[in-house]
């Protein structure tokens, strides 16, 4: 929670750097003073971000591939870089059968088996993660989600 903070301040202090600074990191990130004419609030949001992604991390593999294939479908891409932006973008791979899945709920471990065929809970098949995950606490709930998937 410490850690969290401190990045929180250091991002705020983003703002008190001079356009100089703001210039230098830009440099020190891209490898070429920022473009004339760039706005300073760019510059700030820049430097913010590549911040956070030196804590943190940066966009998950699905996401980049998610903005190359939207990019590419825009800006003068090849036909073979065209149909892939096309395919549709998987967000969330299913587990491949024979995957067993676990989850501590109200002080009960319950173990789901991922089938050819769907799901396998208590000895009986499902369809859906989403309809175990409600039998299991009674309330609606992405199933993935319930599972950490």
């Amino acid at each position: 929670m410490r850690s969290n903070r401190k990045l929180e301040d250091e991002v705020a202090a983003i703002c008190d750097l001079s356009r100089e600074e703001l210039a230098a990191r830009w440099f020190k990130v891209f490898g070429c003073p920022p473009p004339k004419g760039l706005k300073r609030g760019l510059l700030e949001r820049s430097a913010a971000w590549h911040l956070q992604v030196s804590r943190l991390g940066g966009l998950s593999q699905m996401a980049r591939r998610a903005i190359r294939a939207a990019s590419s479908a825009s800006f003068g891409a090849s036909a073979s870089e065209k149909k892939a932006a096309a395919d549709p973008i998987v967000l969330a791979a299913q587990p491949r059968p024979g995957t067993r899945l676990m989850r501590e709920w109200n002080g009960r471990i319950h173990v789901v088996d991922v089938t050819d065929d769907g799901f396998l809970f208590d000895g009986k098949p499902y369809r859906s993660l989403s309809a175990i995950a409600r039998r299991i606490t009674g309330a609606h709930w992405s199933g993935p989600r319930f599972f950490g998937l």
